[in-house]
């Protein structure tokens, strides 16, 4: 940079000349070179507010466009990012088949100590202790004073344990937030669901697993995020569960039994609309696996799906239906019943003498345990067994609970003339109430295999021909005899044409041989008979009506009326109104005036 002198020699020289003061040069070219640094000082600032100025305005306008694509947002929880393996806690919902809740979540907290930070350790447990009960005072001490630096104390409690724990006024008793699952229900539906339980857990989060039933089954789906909290829905429907559950409780209480089940069914789709299982157990305070005993004897243990017992008479209607399949009888073919029938040393009885002979018809509308036996003999060992496979009656059913696949039907270990006898009235093959359901719903729906399923479906499914829809109408007319004039008189309910099927099965000794009175009383039923839409299962366990001289086992006097009753309150609830059952041609036809 070139530096202009404040005192020029040729400009002091010309002023001497002139007689002018040279000093007036060197002021006058002060005052210049000042305004000259003002110039630029000025023209600085001036760039810089400008500079400042056009900041402020971008700021601004990135701000305005925030706030405007915010308020046109919809607004969500904020996600908090952390490193590492993060816990899942959301749930998605369970519901019935009318989007009733089953299964949802609830906002609670845990409960935890930090001993370093606590002030008063030995005041605090007590206080611990008077809120909850179940603790210990020694051993809420004990772990205080142990040197740990961290304690459950609670892995959940409720808002008003809360506020208590708040009020001890102890700095090292901390809370983290939880999500627990809630059963709103109760012990409804306890069985279907299963139960959920934390697995992974942090100090502000916890995954909820499923543990049993269907939560187990679908855990995936239920912590799916990707599903965005889609509730599963079932084929459960909530109201006729309820209504359900009243009337088996109360069979159950009125007939002494030690347990009960039921199963209703849609019979064209396989959609169980309502199973129990008595005694059953609320799922939001799950009770404890037995570890030692019979499991049976566990409000845990799912009779429906879990037992496996030899049926009875129930079995009947299978192997008539074989047989007018095969041409081999029809309802009117005479049947031996003439007794005891043998097979080498072992006799097969009837409950009582039924004369020489009955129709097929009579043969089931009286329980014939002989007339059963000669019509499996002629149906052969190969082909029944076939039939039995094809209804679903010797393998695990595929029903959607995690205790299903491990419920396998229990076979004769040599299947021989005289099981094919014995199996085709119940005894020697053991199988579920909720393996019943579904081959009663296969045979009498037209004669398509069904397969039972808890999932919410859209109409029919149409599954491999088992009998003709003729069979399954012959069928049908013959069940609805049993409850018209037969051994489940007590069956009849007033506008639903209920038809059915009664079984009494003696029980097994764990060492061998039958209990003599101890017995499974199941009544297999469809309504309409004539227009089939349900099937309903309902078995008692040792069950003894006791209201007249003598106790009575019989499934006629014990699982009939309660099936009834349950129809008479559960069929208005699925909308079926009551109707004139179709009267039945007589044989003499009109054919001209």
């Amino acid at each position: 940079m070139i530096r202009t002198p404040l005192r020029p020699l040729a400009q002091i020289l010309k002023a001497r000349e002139k007689g002018d003061n040279p000093d007036l040069i060197e002021r006058e070219n002060i005052r210049q070179r000042h305004e000259i640094m003002r110039d630029k000082s000025r023209l600085r600032a001036e760039g810089r507010l400008l500079v400042l100025g056009g900041l402020f305005f971008c700021a601004f306008s990135v701000i305005g466009v925030r706030m405007g694509s915010l308020a046109a947002s919809n607004p969500v929880e904020p996600r908090a990012v952390v490193t590492g393996a993060s816990i899942t806690a959301s749930r998605a919902d369970i519901i019935d088949r009318n989007g009733k809740i089953l299964a949802t979540n609830l906002a609670t907290h845990a409960l935890y100590a930090q001993p370093p930070i606590m002030i008063e350790k030995d005041h605090a447990a007590e206080k611990l202790v008077e809120i909850f009960p179940d603790l210990e005072v020694a051993k809420l001490k004990h772990q205080f004073s142990s040197g740990r630096k961290f304690i459950w104390i609670k892995k959940k409690i409720s808002p008003e344990q809360m506020q208590a724990v708040h009020d001890i006024g102890e700095p090292g008793l901390l809370f983290g937030q939880r999500e627990m699952r809630l059963y709103p229900n109760g012990n409804l539906a306890a069985h279907i669901l299963g139960g959920a339980s934390f697995g992974r857990e942090g100090v502000h989060s916890a995954e909820v697993i499923g543990v049993a039933g269907i939560e187990k089954v679908y855990d995936d789906f239920l912590r799916d995020p990707a599903l965005d909290g889609k509730p599963l829905q079932l084929s459960i429907d909530l109201t006729v569960q309820a209504a359900a559950r009243e009337v088996l409780w109360g069979g159950m209480k009125l007939m002494n039994a030690k347990g009960a089940s039921a199963v209703l069914m849609d019979i064209h789709s396989g959609e169980i609309v309502s199973m129990l299982s008595l005694p059953d157990f609320d799922p939001n305070k799950r009770p404890q696996v037995l570890t030692k005993g019979d499991a049976g004897d566990s409000p845990l243990f799912n009779r429906a799906v879990q037992g496996v017992y030899e049926l009875g008479s129930v079995f009947k209607i299978f192997t008539a239906a074989q047989a007018l399949e095969l041409g081999l009888v029809n309802p009117s073919t005479m049947i031996k019943t003439k007794g005891p029938l043998r097979w080498g040393k072992h006799k097969i009885r009837d409950f009582r003498n039924y004369g020489p002979r009955l129709s097929m018809t009579d043969v089931i509308v009286k329980s014939s345990n002989i007339g059963t036996a000669n019509v499996a003999k002629k149906i052969g060992v190969k082909r029944h067994k076939e039939f039995m496979r094809k209804l679903g009656l010797l393998e695990a059913t595929p029903v959607e609970l995690l205790e299903a696949p491990g419920a396998k039907p229990l076979l004769p270990p040599n299947w021989s003339e005289i099981s094919t006898m014995t199996i085709s009235y119940g005894h020697g093959l053991s199988t579920s109430p909720l393996h019943l359901a579904a081959a009663y719903s296969s045979v009498l729906n037209g004669g398509t295999r069904v397969k039972p399923t808890l999932l919410r479906q859209n109409g029919p499914l149409k599954g491999d021909r088992v009998v003709s829809m003729r069979t399954s109408a012959q069928a049908r007319s013959m069940l609805r005899q049993v409850v018209s004039r037969g051994t489940a008189s007590f069956g009849q309910v007033k506008g639903y044409a209920v038809g059915g099927k009664t079984g009494t099965a003696d029980k097994p000794k764990p060492s061998g041989g039958y209990y003599k009175e101890k017995v499974i009383a199941t009544f297999a039923s469809v309504f309409p008979a004539h227009d089939p839409k349900y099937v309903l299962i309902v078995t008692l366990d040792e069950p003894v009506e006791t209201s007249g001289k003598k106790p009575r086992r019989t499934a006629g006097w014990t699982a009939v009326p309660v099936a009834a009753e349950m129809i008479r309150r559960i069929a208005p609830l699925l909308g079926m109104r009551p109707e004139l059952e179709p009267v039945q041609p007589t044989g003499v036809t009109l054919t001209s005036q």
